[in-house]
């Protein structure tokens, strides 16, 4: 028996997951900013199934978790949206340590490192054609479908209510983290790595009653992205608006993958705006980050794709994004046919523009040098068809947390001409609207 399709009048996925944001396990699958590659937006809830992983040490490997819990079978449906349920997760960055041999984590930020939701209860929106559907499964699909379209909101949403009190304090100083930047140039120099993703988190402690959702909104509002994301998981809320796609691919195994690697702020008019643009084009430097990150990925794809079909269709293409400019590549693969998306994540988790090269080495490097662990952040949101397509995105620009503590942070791809002040600065301009959006200013 197929699944349960409902039309429903198209809105904004905002207002319609607005009373639902509250819901545990609610996720909100967001293509705040439009593009070409994020046409459409998701909301799910009610998981039949929920697969976590503790942290480190894991028992048994997550991927392959997730794997067993989607089956072999395949099940397509005709809708213009890539996604009608399935597994929708967060996977945490110290997964890696799931696929490579690597130190352990230096604390436990949460309960869980892996938290993936089964979903066959899924609201889609087609921003394209302006349309939207209710879909379900299981032997109570007309029920859950009805009740589920009855309760997605349709009022317009008041205005994000304004910042709150919280106070965020950085976790290393100015001057470690350009002493960190230092010894990661040292590590090049060395012949160690080629290229490492030092980064900085800001902590801050959780305010009472916080509104997730208005912070979300204030967000979204500030910086939006293709890839943005809202998860209510038990144990942990993350709000994201990262522009980076990590992995696509296919029902039919044609994969893709966005490295994003280069970055310079947005202009406040357009005669300074170009010239930012500009410079970032002509950036040996940042083009040096950029090409190491993408011989990287066609050495991971080439784990599970057939040889022969990696291509890079864009090297080095210039995206602009609300409060930045980025170099953005593309590259392109064919499944091998025995392959499955979640072979996929595992042969290229987690994201090399997030690393560095060679990635494991780099890895280390990060460990040995950043003050603790990072958690969902660099990590990925992703989610897996029931047909067995994927998209996923890499977890930058976000905010996470618990009842406790709030972290935001920020960084930057060093290379051996990096300049350690302008990291600095670079990943203060990253980490500002994630700062600004829970206490309205940032440091």
């Amino acid at each position: 028996m197929g699944p349960v399709i409902l039309p429903i009048p198209y809105r904004d996925p905002l207002v319609a997951f607005a009373p639902l944001a509250k819901t545990p396990m609610a996720v909100l699958l967001d293509s705040a900013l439009a593009t070409a590659q994020a046409r459409a937006s998701y909301i799910a809830i009610d998981p039949r199934h929920v697969i976590r992983a503790g942290a480190h040490p894991w028992q048994h490997d997550p991927f392959a978790a997730v794997a067993d819990a989607l089956g072999a079978k395949r099940e397509s449906v005709d809708l213009p949206v890539p996604f009608t349920g399935g597994a929708i997760g967060l996977f945490s960055y110290e997964l890696g340590g799931v696929l490579e041999t690597l130190p352990p984590p230096k604390a436990q930020m949460f309960a869980d490192d892996m938290v993936v939701g089964l979903y066959d209860l899924v609201a889609a929106f087609d921003h394209a054609s302006r349309r939207a559907w209710v879909i379900a499964r299981g032997p109570d699909a007309m029920e859950r479908a009805t009740a589920l379209v009855r309760r997605l909101g349709t009022a317009p949403l008041p205005p994000a209510p304004g910042p709150v009190q919280a106070t965020w304090r950085a976790e290393t100083s100015q001057t470690q983290h350009e002493a960190n930047v230092r010894a990661a140039i040292d590590f090049i120099r060395a012949g160690d790595i080629f290229q490492a993703n030092i980064t900085q988190r800001f902590i801050a402690a959780t305010p009472g009653r916080l509104d997730w959702f208005g912070v979300y909104r204030r967000l979204r509002t500030r910086a939006p992205g293709p890839f943005s994301a809202f998860l209510n998981f038990e144990g942990v809320r993350l709000l994201a608006v990262s522009p980076e796609r990590f992995l696509r691919v296919s029902r039919n195994g044609a994969v893709e993958a966005r490295p994003i690697k280069g970055t310079r702020p947005r202009g406040q008019e357009p005669k300074s705006d170009m010239a930012f643009a500009r410079e970032l084009r002509a950036s040996a430097k940042d083009r040096a980050e950029n090409l190491m990150i993408v011989d990287l990925l066609r050495n991971d794809l080439g784990r599970v794709c057939e040889p022969g079909s990696i291509t890079v269709p864009v090297l080095q293409g210039l995206e602009s994004f609300p409060t930045v400019h980025h170099l953005v590549s593309v590259v392109t693969g064919q499944l091998r046919k025995e392959a499955s998306a979640v072979d996929l994540l595992r042969a290229c988790f987690p994201g090399g523009s997030v690393t560095g090269a060679p990635k494991i080495r780099a890895m280390e490097i990060i460990h040995q040098l950043e003050a603790g662990p990072r958690g969902p952040y660099c990590g990925t949101i992703a989610w897996v068809g029931f047909d067995g397509a994927m998209d996923s995105s890499i977890v930058i620009r976000s905010l996470v947390g618990d009842d406790m503590h709030i972290y935001a942070q920020a960084g930057g791809g060093i290379v051996a001409d990096s300049d350690p002040a302008l990291e600095y600065a670079e990943s203060l301009v990253k980490a500002a609207p994630m700062l600004a959006a829970l206490n309205g200013a940032a440091l």
